[in-house]
């Protein structure tokens, strides 16, 4: 299975993201083999619908679950649409919420927030 988490840099050392949609990696791991691949997020530098886009990166990444501090109502819907279940990271390291995911110790993401739209304050 296929696990992906919004990452800041192409390094297993990094920690998990804060941002979902406008972070700039995502990180994909394979619980079965154990390697991990680096996808750029196209969407983090995108002046609106950051979310949904990069929530169809994570689709197209043929994962099964992501793994994320906060996401938007938008990209959680776009996910959910593609049976890609959420789970919230109580971890800053990659490694320790992967390993806490595997032995069923995350609870799913329930507080999904409206989005940063027009974050711009205009």
């Amino acid at each position: 299975m296929k696990i992906a988490m919004p990452v800041g840099k192409k390094d297993i050392a990094t920690n998990v993201g804060t941002s979902f949609g406008r972070s700039p990696y995502f990180l994909v791991y394979d619980t079965e083999t154990k390697e991990s691949e680096f996808i750029e997020n196209n969407a983090a530098m995108s002046s609106g619908g950051a979310g949904v886009k990069a929530a169809q990166t994570v689709i197209d990444s043929d994962a099964a679950v992501l793994l994320t501090p906060q996401c938007g109502e938008n990209a959680a819907n776009t996910l959910k649409s593609a049976n890609i279940e959420i789970y919230k990271t109580t971890s800053k390291s990659i490694m320790e919420s992967i390993d806490a995911y595997i032995a069923g110790e995350l609870q799913t993401l329930d507080e999904i927030h409206d989005g940063f739209h027009d974050h711009g304050g205009h």
